[in-house]
């Protein structure tokens, strides 16, 4: 089966839990009984939501490399987990077809109470790969991110920029059919990032799929051959990097 997305109607929401509080009251009160703005809302046991994505709908086909943009707030990063399967939606649905893989945060999937080892090997087995791949991939992150003898030791006495060395070697390591990824995992120390752009053009050229978000307008004409303009949680814009890019540069 071929790899692809299709997103229908499309719909996430986070509550506030603080919503009654007097101050948020005033500042939302407006807002919400008002109707100005239509990411405010109430549901049905009355408290106070934002409505982080509405009515989202697009599909995504084999080949295709698409970049989100939008502002910071515009709904990418909640689009983004929703393709991972971190958030679910509270209407409409998503489908992802093939083998998923996400760059998006370092620590998900991770027991900080087990070894690095032992984390390779448990995201192994739930990829459904055999012993004889886990050990390829295991040897490969070993490898890449150079922990010496920390790889036998918990996730919880690693630093911050080992753990970023494992968890970006592991997510590395298995070619995904569907890649997702947020900008900020190119983000790391010039040596790093020398280090880490082979592993990352190889994923981004290996996947049938790709799906970005970024600010950087050099990364989406590099990667991209389709944009969507997120903005206040919805599709501004859908369509060639060439028409899009330019349209939401001017936009300010």
């Amino acid at each position: 089966m071929a790899a692809g997305i299709e997103v229908s109607n499309l719909s996430i929401s986070f509550p506030l839990y603080h919503g009654d509080a007097r101050s948020l009251k005033k500042r939302t009160k407006k807002l919400v009984g008002g109707l100005k703005v239509s990411r405010f809302q109430r549901d049905d046991r009355n408290r106070v939501v934002v409505r982080a994505l509405s009515d989202v709908s697009f599909t995504v086909k084999p080949g295709e490399r698409l970049g989100l943009v939008g502002r910071n707030g515009a709904g990418k990063t909640t689009l983004l987990r929703a393709l991972g399967g971190i958030y679910e939606p509270v209407d409409g649905r998503v489908l992802v077809r093939g083998r998923l893989g996400t760059l998006l945060d370092t620590s998900l999937g991770m027991d900080i109470e087990l070894t690095g080892r032992e984390n390779i090997r448990l995201r192994g087995l739930f990829a459904g790969l055999s012993k004889t791949a886990i050990r390829e991939i295991e040897n490969d992150v070993e490898t890449f991110a150079d922990l010496g003898t920390f790889m036998d030791l918990p996730l919880k006495t690693y630093s911050s920029g080992m753990g970023l060395r494992l968890a970006f070697g592991l997510a590395t390591a298995i070619m995904p059919d569907v890649l997702v990824m947020d900008e900020w995992f190119m983000a790391g120390d010039a040596a790093f990032m020398q280090k880490a752009a082979g592993r990352i053009a190889g994923l981004v050229e290996g996947a049938e799929i790709l799906v970005i978000s970024s600010h950087l307008p050099t990364v989406l004409e590099k990667w991209c051959t389709r944009l969507i303009w997120m903005e206040q949680g919805r599709i501004r814009m859908d369509g060639p990097v060439d028409e899009v890019l330019p349209a939401y540069l001017a936009a300010g």
